[in-house]
């Protein structure tokens, strides 16, 4: 905490969940203001809107969430097979009925009798599935220090490239631990995710990793 003119200022939090966390290696800083707020219109295929709300919905057991707590109890829960956070990130993209609608297709799908390929539940190949399919597209990769700096090609810093319903996959040692979902920024533009394995809601981007991190950010083509 740090005190800034008649009030106290958060300047760096950090958790044991995700990693054993050593909280002299995580970075500082945020990404400079942009002079117009992002665009989050649906498009055709993909609703971010809905994506956004089932998000929020099937958040899990933290706090703000909906449901009361639960999952949505029509998919498999993966927590104890390893992790859930693919698996919810594809329920976002592709429920029909509530998330954002993209078509099931190729090697990602979920069968509701025996559960979720590999691509659907599986980080990198979902990350593969993501980028060559069409689907999405790679807005940067890097670590925190240089995602937040103004470069010629993003002049507002590549955070600002992501909308509500994106997606950002956390990656260590080149292989892509975890998947939250972009719900929602704070007020000095801070990309909030939500996130299965560990349940979040509205929680910034980089809680509980650190500056051995990089974060791969894919916008969700619309």
């Amino acid at each position: 905490m740090s005190r800034k003119e008649h009030g106290w200022t958060v300047s760096k939090e950090w958790f044991l969940d995700p990693l054993e966390e050593n909280p002299e290696k995580i970075p500082s800083g945020l990404p400079p203001l942009p002079p117009s707020p992002r665009s989050t219109a649906s498009g055709q295929h993909y609703d971010r809107e809905r994506a956004v709300a089932y998000a929020n919905k099937y958040a899990g057991l933290a706090w703000g969430a909906g449901n009361e707590g639960k999952y949505n109890g029509k998919y498999k829960n993966y927590n104890h097979l390893g992790g859930d956070c693919t698996n919810f990130a594809s329920q976002v993209l592709g429920d029909p009925k509530e998330g954002g609608g993209l078509s099931m297709r190729g090697p990602w799908r979920y069968h509701y009798r025996s559960g979720g390929t590999r691509t659907w539940v599986q980080t990198d190949a979902f990350k593969q599935f993501l980028l060559y399919s069409g689907y999405g597209e790679r807005i940067a990769t890097d670590h925190y220090e240089n995602l937040i700096k103004s470069t010629d090609k993003h002049p507002h810093s590549a955070l600002w490239k992501l909308a509500k319903g994106d997606l950002i996959a956390h990656v260590m040692h080149n292989d892509v631990d975890h998947f939250s979902v972009v719900t929602g920024f704070d007020v000095h533009g801070y990309p909030l995710v939500n996130s299965h394995t560990a349940d979040r809601y509205m929680a910034p981007f980089d809680l509980g990793w650190d500056n051995q991190t990089q974060y791969l950010l894919i916008h969700i083509k619309d």
